[in-house]
C-alpha cells in the first residue's frame, strides 16, 4: 500500500518547535509521499484538500490558554464531516497521530482535548498516546533532542501501521460521527 501522510502546523507562524515535532513524526512514518502544512501559510482550503488527499493526518499545535491553539480550531470547525446536509467528510477512514508543544509540562493534558476532538466529533482512529514536547526535548528551536526524536519517528512508524491496518478494514474505514 502506497501512503500518504500530512502534517498540519496549527501555529500562528512557520517554522518553530511545533513543525520540529510534526516533521520527525512524519519522517518515522516511511510513507512514500508526506508534506507539512503550515496553517500560518495556506487556506483553509488547501488544507482540507490535503487531510482529503492523505491516508493519514499529523495534526499538531502550540498549546495557547491550555488548549490547541484558535488556528487548528478554526480549520476543524470548517472541516465537513458529512452530517446534516455536508457534502464531504475528508477525515472519514483517516487516521491521525496528535503532536502539542508548550513552553513546560503543565499544559500536557491538552493533548487529551484534540483527540477527544477527532475521535468523538470526526471519527477518526487517533493514536493514542498523543505527543507532548515542552522546551526541555529540544536542543534549538529547530531541533529534538536525540532521544524525543526517536520517540517522535517511533510514533510516525506507528501511525504508518495504523493507516495500513485502518485502510485494510471495511469496518474500521467506514465508521462515521454518530451525531
Amino acid at each position: 500500500m502506497t501512503l500518504s501522510i500530512i502534517g498540519i502546523s496549527g501555529g500562528p507562524e512557520p517554522g518553530g518547535r511545533t513543525s520540529t515535532a510534526i516533521a520527525a513524526v512524519l519522517a518515522g512514518t516511511g510513507a512514500e509521499h508526506t508534506e507539512l502544512l503550515e496553517l500560518s501559510q495556506v487556506s483553509t482550503e488547501q488544507a482540507v484538500a490535503a487531510i482529503a488527499a492523505a491516508d493519514g493526518v499529523v495534526f499538531g499545535s502550540p498549546v495557547f490558554r491550555a488548549t490547541y491553539s484558535a488556528q487548528l480550531k478554526d480549520l476543524l470547525e470548517r472541516t465537513e464531516r458529512g452530517k446534516w446536509g455536508e457534502q464531504t467528510d475528508p477525515l472519514r477512514g483517516t487516521v491521525a497521530a496528535t503532536v502539542l508543544t508548550g513552553a513546560t509540562g503543565h499544559h500536557f493534558l491538552a493533548a487529551n482535548d484534540l483527540r477527544n476532538v477527532l475521535a468523538s466529533f470526526f471519527a477518526v482512529q487517533v493514536l493514542s498516546p498523543g505527543l507532548y514536547f515542552d522546551h526541555a526535548a529540544y536542543t534549538s528551536r529547530t531541533e529534538l533532542t536525540e532521544a524525543n526524536a526517536a520517540l517522535a519517528g517511533a510514533h510516525g512508524a506507528a501511525l504508518a501501521d495504523l493507516a495500513v491496518a485502518v485502510g485494510g478494514s471495511k469496518a474500521l474505514s467506514t465508521i462515521t460521527p454518530q451525531i
